[in-house]
Formats: C-alpha cells, structure tokens, sequence
C-alpha cells in the first residue's frame, strides 16, 4: 500500500489525487463525528432548583361596597334622555348627571292643572246647586205645613158645621199632613243626593291635585344631580346588541338605575372560587392583582372575606357548578380604579423552597404514568416521574430528576 503511495506521488497527477483523498476522508470523518454529537431539532428546558410558588389563578372584578345608586323618576312616562354624565367622570355635588326632555311632562303639568281647576269649579257650582235646592225644598215644607194648620183650624169647626163639610175638612186635614211628609222626605233626599254630589266632585278634585303634584315632582326630577363630590360609574344594561350604558337619545323606563356614584374607599376586587379550591384559601392569603385595564400597574392585596356558604353560578354553564364568594383588599390605591374593571388574580397558596420545577409542557401521559425526557447526547432518555404539585405551568417533581439536566418540552417519539 505504501509502496502503491509512494508511485503515485512521485508524479504530478499522482500527488493530486493523493492529497484528494486525504481531503475526502478527513471531510468524513468530521462529519461523522458532527453528525453524532449534533444538538436534537427539539426544544429543551433545564430542570431548575429554587422556590415553588404554589398559587391559584382566578379572574376577579372590581366593584364598591358602597355606592349611591341614580335612578329615572320612578312616577315620570316618556324619559328621553337629552345629557348623561361621561363614565369615570369626577363630579361635584350639585352636577348635573342626568338631564331628561321636559316637553311630555309640561304637557301632562298643563292639562291636569287645568283638569284641578275645572274640578274647583264643579265643587262651587255643586254647591250652588245645593243651596238652592235646599232653599226650594225647605219652602215647600213650610208651605206644606201652614197648609196643614189650615187644615186642621177647618176641621175644627165641624161641630158648627154639617156632617159633609166636617168630613171633608178631615180628608183636607190628612191630604195636608201627607204633603209635609213628602216634602221632608223630598227634602231629605236632595240633601243626600247633594251631598253625595259634592263629595264626588270633591274627589275629582283630589284626583286633580294629586295630579298636579305628581307631574311638578316628575318635572323637579327630570335634572338628576350629583348627591356628593365623586366619580360616575354607568350601568351597563342588556340590549339586541350587547351589554351598554345609556347615552343621550336613549329611552329610560321609570325608575331605571342609570349611574352609581361608587364610595372609592370601599372598592374591592371580588371573585368566585370552585369548592374544590375552597379548602386551599384562607383569609390573609397573599394576591397578586393584574388589572387588565392598568396593565402598567403592580397591585396586591390580601384575602379579607371568603363566604362560608357555596352558591349556585349560573353563568358558569349547565350543569351549574357551586361556588363561594371571594373579596380582596387591594394594599395599594390608584386614581385609575374604576368599578366593573376586571383583573387576573394569583393567590399564593403555599411556598416551597429548595424545590425541583419543570415547565408543565415537559410532561408527558404514557401507559398511566407521568414521564418525561430527559437529554442524553443527542437522544432523549424516558423517564417516570413523581409530581408533587401543580401550579400554573411549572410542576414540582418529588422524584426523578436532578436539577441541571435538560428535558424535552415535546415528546421526542410522537410521530410528525
């Protein structure tokens, strides 16, 4: 062989060639060795050793404990609303918040005062009327009882008189008497009739004024103002479009709540818990709050009220699972906090430290068991794991790895 070299080297073509396949198996060999060592095409993650937050994540929203509500005239009919308040406006007490058109209920003002004096007037002129009648009906008993004296001063001649005329001074006597009583009676029962009269006028009356009084509190309320200095928070209401307040050209039925003046000292961030996690919380438990409307701001708080009774949510979804309310005190404040505003909440349930975490991602289900892949060179070596908690997307490995190695975050034998 090495004569064999030494033949083709002593020529020019010869020492070419020679240096040629020299290249060619030097180039093999690297690559061979390249191709041995190479990184994998999956992407890995180092098994990390530090504290392991176990905590639980919520969605949570704002709201005041206290609030003064803004209501539409509850007694008003037609409420068009013309001015409303911008939401999250600061206000001072005395604002106008809301501002209804007027126009329907001047209307209604106008006819039923109109309405009170037309009933005035029937009461005077029922009165009139029974005055007069009264008049009328006492002469004629007074009338009917002079006739009656008459009567009976001519039957008292009948001892002077014939037998005839004795008897029909007698028959005068009784036609006279039964006169009176029909005029006391007549006068009895336009009495009643006038005095029922009367009190059915007086009682239009009242409806009048009743009336009356009923649309000038309605026009008094058609300017809502501010109570006390504050911020305006707008009701969201149900429509074919979505959830929205209401803006000026919009209609209000009576006693609809328009706007809530929030006590910004009482605002909480409130949520629901599952029962399942129910026994994980306590009151002091340390928050993190993410509001999604500041999401340049940092809040925390502390769990001050869990209900000790679960409730039925029914915007969960059939079947309608059972939670317990939740109420967080925020430890710091800022002007930006508006009722309604939702966040993310992170309750820190427990701290392990000296812990071995993993992202979730590196687990994987295999025949019941949970496992993983750990890096090896250029391959991946399967390895069962013992998981001692979950939390968010790390996992705390009780048993099966050592911190420093790397695992695959994608099932290296899963096929494309």
């Amino acid at each position: 062989m090495i004569a064999k070299l030494q033949r083709l080297w002593s020529g020019r073509r010869g020492r070419i060639a020679v240096i040629a396949v020299l290249v060619l198996g030097s180039a093999g060999t690297i690559g061979a060795v390249h191709f041995t060592t190479r990184a994998p095409a999956i992407a890995t993650a180092e098994v990390k050793l530090g504290e392991f937050v176990d905590a639980l994540d919520i969605r949570g929203e704002v709201k005041a404990l206290r609030s003064l509500s803004i209501s539409a005239p509850a007694e008003a009919g037609d409420l068009q609303i013309i001015q409303i308040a911008t939401d999250g406006a600061q206000v001072k007490k005395g604002d106008v918040i809301v501002q209804f058109d007027k126009t329907k209920t001047e209307q209604d003002l106008a006819q039923f005062r109109s309405a009170l004096k037309s009933a005035q007037a029937e009461i005077e002129q029922a009165r009139a009327q029974a005055r007069l009648s009264e008049e009328e009906d006492l002469t004629a008993v007074m009338k009917a009882r002079y006739d009656v004296e008459s009567a009976k001063l001519e039957a008292s001649k009948q001892e002077i008189v014939s037998a005839i005329e004795g008897k029909e001074a007698k028959l005068k006597l009784a036609d006279a008497e039964q006169k009176v009583r029909e005029a006391e009676q007549k006068q009895k029962s336009e009495r009643a009739a006038n005095k029922a009269v009367i009190e059915s006028k007086f009682q239009a009356s009242r409806k009048a004024l009743s009336d009356v009084q009923r649309a000038e509190r309605a026009l008094g309320e058609m300017t809502l103002s501010a109570p006390s200095n504050g911020m305006i928070s707008l009701v969201q209401v149900w429509r074919p479009d979505g959830q929205a307040a209401f803006k000026p050209g919009d209609r209000a039925w009576p006693g609809a709540l328009l706007a809530e003046l929030p006590d910004v000292s009482t605002l909480r961030v409130t949520s629901r818990v599952d029962e399942t996690e129910r026994g994980r919380l306590q009151t002091g438990q340390l928050v993190n709050v993410q509001l999604d409307a500041i999401p340049d701001g940092q809040f925390t708080g502390r769990i001050d009220q869990i209900s000790t009774i679960a409730t039925t949510d029914f915007s969960g979804g059939w079947p309608f699972p059972r939670n317990f309310n939740l109420q967080i005190t925020l430890d710091q404040s800022d002007v930006r906090l508006r009722p309604g505003m939702t966040a993310q909440l992170t309750i820190v349930v427990d701290r392990v430290p000296n812990a071995i975490t993993i992202p979730r991602q590196a687990s994987f289900q295999k025949s019941g068991r949970t496992v993983t892949y750990v890096l090896n060179g250029s391959k991946f070596d399967e390895r069962v794991l013992e998981v001692g908690r979950r939390s968010g997307d790390r996992l705390l490995v009780a048993k099966g790895l050592r911190p420093g190695e790397r695992v695959a975050l994608k099932d290296p034998t899963a096929k494309e």
